[in-house]
């Protein structure tokens, strides 16, 4: 074999090799000067490598080699113009110049060069190639001009506005609310192009802006004419068929607990108690009955992931015949079941359980309130109390507080700061927005079903057998040291020992800012240090919750792993789990966990950005309201103040007249420079609206000096 069959050989073999890395520059040599019998075969192994992205193809016409100063990742993209890229495998992001995106956009698969950086900046880097354009469809508000329109970006990570040619406007309006395909992606010297394909409305029109949201997440609204077919062979009731081989509790008092507008019931309660402790049975919706594996309703639950609930709508995962009817765990009505039915002992341990296949029928469909008024009754007057349930929900409320009070000694860390609750008009104008806060009723609800979890888990972790678990890692170290600093800047002690950090030192924080001013933006603050829970194949923990062993069971009506897990659980529990199931299992359970961590993501995005466009409405409607608020967030431009009613706002830095302020980052405050006045993070103050933008859907305060 001659040197140049060597050689050929070599780069043929490295080129294949799953283990590629880039060609040095004299191989790259080698392929552009091969032999006239090798050009072709050589020239086509060269367009494949540019478009595998393992060689650069420069605007010139020349073949570049990769060297170890080219990664591949996700470009962010920030409003300003800037990015970000993110290299899987890599902690820190490498941040991109506004004049070297090379015209990416925010989601878009791109190829960076490293810049060489010094003095201990951060990561830089160039865009030299976009691989994978993220975006095809956008949704945006259309402003139109004589010749043609453009379109702004609802999703303000995309920094472009898109041009629109007349011909391809739809006859859009200034104001519309638009979606657009993308015909030209545009580079470094063009904006990018597109063409409407649908009007959603005008943005003043009832509805308009909470479908922009979801157009612009892409979340399905209706529901397909093949998952609508299938519904037909679903009955509207339970038939004695469907009973047979499955535990008739029938005769159990039973009972839901909801919130007084919830049509999806999918967990019911049952309890009794005696000497020893009590028997606690948690009933859910057999859900995995109706929807078969590989059906159209599954590959759509499975598409959709979770149920989104927006102030204005629910968009469910499955159809209303089966959340709101036959899955729906209604009064009177006989209901299939999955149950887990645990006997508890009078400290709080679970000494036993049975998870079983069930035919419930509940007694009655409580609501929180009605629970938490019958909690608040008297106990002295328990004797001429007409309601029989009386002593049930005592008992229930007895044994959830000892449940809570074990997870609090463990470690478990609550969150106990109010959600917000937006009222709204006919029309979707909001009228009132609050704290919604959590009575007993909910803490009873929350308690028996994490104990359902917890229980399920472990029992699947020690049969070994492929299972979808609900994981919570430990917070980064470098977190928990800015939050143990800036606790210490109110006079808080928080413990830090690096990587083994316990919950039960959150839990200690949470206790000590309990009752004052400044909990619920601590509790805030401490969430956000926090990592993102997730679903994962392997039983690794969950820090929030201090266990060991932790899925989610107990809402197969509106989340797909708790639909997934049920199938696995029925199939065990009916001796089917064969080894050739077990291995189909494994197969798949990865991608439908990373499929239902993505989906979860996104709905949580979408009702976040929901909730965020009702307040900026509301408070369009105040502008020179002054109210009182607590200073929630400081940064270099200015501090958040977050009001009572959990409307946030900035006071920017810009905006203070009576001295020239520094951000000061080690104590998060802003200090004046001439007269040293402090603002920090828990501080009161007094401020007025002077500004909103709706497109944006930022809220801007003035301070407001005057004596009360």
């Amino acid at each position: 074999m001659t040197v140049y069959e060597e050689r050929k050989k070599r780069i043929l073999d490295l080129i294949s090799d799953k283990n590629y890395k880039p060609l040095k520059q004299k191989e790259m040599a080698f392929l552009l000067q091969v032999k006239a019998e090798d050009r072709e075969e050589f020239r086509q192994i060269l367009a494949d490598l540019v478009k595998e992205g393992k060689i650069l193809l420069t605007k010139r016409g020349k073949y570049q080699s990769l060297s170890e100063v080219t990664r591949i990742g996700m470009y962010v993209g920030h409003r300003k113009g800037f990015g970000f890229v993110e290299v899987e495998g890599e902690d820190e992001d490498y941040f991109i110049p506004a004049n070297s995106t090379a015209g990416a956009m925010n989601g878009d698969k791109v190829m960076i060069r490293l810049l060489k950086i010094t003095g201990g900046k951060r990561k830089e880097a160039e865009i030299v190639r976009i691989m994978e354009h993220g975006n095809d469809e956008i949704v945006g508000y259309y402003k139109k001009s004589k010749n043609f329109g453009f379109v702004i970006p609802d999703n303000r990570k995309l920094s472009e506005d898109i041009f629109i040619s007349k011909k391809n406007s739809m006859g859009a309006v200034t104001g519309h609310k638009v979606v657009i395909k993308i015909i030209h992606y545009g580079d470094a010297e063009n904006k990018p192009e597109g063409k409407v394909i649908e009007i959603l409305g005008h943005v003043n029109d009832p509805g308009t802006d909470i479908l922009s949201v979801v157009k612009a997440y892409d979340l399905p609204t209706e529901f397909q004419e093949p998952v609508k077919e299938s519904l037909t062979g679903i009955p509207d009731y339970v038939s004695p068929e469907e009973m047979k081989d499955r535990l008739d509790i029938r005769d159990w008092l039973t009972v839901t607990i909801d919130g007084e507008d919830a049509k999806d019931l999918d967990d019911a309660i049952t309890l009794t108690g005696g000497e020893n402790g009590w028997q606690l049975g948690v009933h859910i919706a057999d859900v995995s009955h109706y929807v078969r594996e590989h059906s159209v309703l599954d590959q759509e639950a499975l598409r959709r992931g979770t149920s989104v609930y927006l102030v204005d709508r629910v968009i469910p995962m499955l159809p209303h015949k089966l959340s709101n009817g036959i899955c729906s765990l209604n009064a009177g009505e006989d209901r299939l079941a999955l149950s887990c039915i645990m006997d508890i002992d009078r400290n709080g341990k679970v000494t036993g359980h049975n998870i079983a296949e069930t035919v419930i029928h509940v007694d009655r469909r409580m609501s929180y309130n009605e629970v938490d008024a019958i909690l608040k009754t008297d106990i002295e007057n328990k004797d001429t109390i007409v309601d029989p349930l009386y002593s049930f929900f005592k008992d229930m409320k007895c044994l959830a507080d000892l449940l809570r009070q074990k997870r609090k000694k463990r470690g478990s860390i609550d969150f106990d700061f109010p959600e917000t609750k937006i009222k709204l008009t006919e029309t979707g104008e909001p009228i009132e927005i609050g704290p919604y806060d959590r009575n007993p009723a909910h803490l009873i609800i929350e308690d028996f079903m994490l104990l359902a979890n917890e229980t399920i888990a472990e029992d699947y972790f020690w049969q070994d057998v492929p299972f979808e678990f609900r994981t919570h890692a430990a917070p980064e170290e470098e977190k928990t040291g800015q939050l143990a600093t800036l606790m210490a800047g109110f006079g808080y002690y928080f413990k830090t020992t690096g990587e083994s950090i316990h919950p039960k030192e959150f839990q200690k924080l949470l206790d000590q800012i309990k009752g004052t001013p400044e909990e619920a933006f601590i509790s805030r603050i401490t969430l956000r240090t926090m990592q993102q829970a997730r679903y994962t194949t392997e039983c690794s923990g969950h820090f929030g919750l201090a266990t060991r062993y932790y899925c989610h069971f107990t809402s197969p009506i509106r989340r797909y792993p708790d639909l997934q897990i049920h199938r696995i659980i029925k199939e065990n529990i009916k001796g089917g789990l064969t080894d050739r199931r077990r291995e189909h299992y494994a197969k798949i359970l990865p991608q439908v966990c990373e499929s239902n961590s993505r989906n979860e993501r996104r709905a949580q995005e979408v009702e976040r950005e929901v909730e965020k466009l009702k307040k900026v409405q509301f408070m369009s409607r105040r502008i020179g309201a002054v109210y009182d608020g607590i200073i929630s967030g400081v940064t270099a431009y200015g501090f958040y103040v977050e009001l009572p009613n959990t409307i946030e706002g900035m006071v920017r830095i810009s905006s203070i007249p009576d001295d020239f302020y520094i951000f000061q980052e080690e104590s998060m405050s802003i200090v004046g420079k001439d007269w040293g006045k402090t603002y920090r993070m828990g501080q009161s103050v007094r401020v007025k609206v002077v500004q909103v933008d709706k497109l944006l859907r930022t809220i801007d305060f003035e301070l407001d000096e005057r004596e009360d």
